[in-house]
């Protein structure tokens, strides 16, 4: 039995990652000078953006939905493994090359605070 507070807490690590990962998305999509000058920085052409939004976006909407949010939480996870890869690649700083570990660590606290399944599979109570 999961705790009111574990709930809770599951619930807003969640949406702490669901509203920063639907900013990035929507970036993706407008492309504004930072993203532009990102995409040109780790050699990506910027005709790959909206795909990529579009991408992120469906992924979130699947993490973000509770009967697909384990799905939604792996595939998130390798989508964040490909920007890891892109950062170092260039050797970007150490922050910006951990942040986007730092959020799939977020994402799979959030899942797991909240769903028995996961929980169950590390270990823990259902």
């Amino acid at each position: 039995m999961t705790s009111t507070s574990q709930q809770w807490t599951g619930r807003a690590l969640s949406t702490l990652a669901i509203l920063f990962l639907v900013f990035d998305g929507i970036g993706h999509l407008l492309m504004p000078a930072p993203v532009t000058q990102a995409f040109a920085t780790l050699g990506y052409p910027t005709s790959t953006a909206f795909g990529i939004g579009l991408l992120e976006l469906a992924l979130i909407a699947m993490y973000a939905i509770p009967r697909t949010s384990i799905a939604g939480a792996i595939l998130l996870t390798g989508y964040l493994g490909g920007a890891v890869a892109a950062k170092v690649r260039v050797t970007a700083a150490p922050f910006d090359t951990a942040f986007p570990i730092i959020m799939g660590t977020v994402i799979w606290a959030g899942v797991f605070l909240r769903d028995a399944r996961v929980r169950a599979i590390w270990g823990g109570q259902p």
